[in-house]
């Protein structure tokens, strides 16, 4: 599972993910000089965090 955030649904995104998998997941911060062109899973602001288990 992998499920993309903002800064601002972080929080929902982890809580979805453990409910989802029933374990912890592996949170990787994007930098901001890196260039990103997706969007939050839950809005239309580009992508701070990845939440995923690999």
């Amino acid at each position: 599972m992998k499920i993309q955030s903002c800064e601002n649904h972080i929080d929902q995104a982890i809580d979805d993910f453990i409910a989802t998998e029933e374990t912890f997941p592996i949170l990787e911060e994007i930098k901001t000089d890196e260039k990103i062109s997706t969007t939050c899973t839950y809005c239309d602001t580009p992508v701070r965090y990845i939440v995923a288990n690999e």
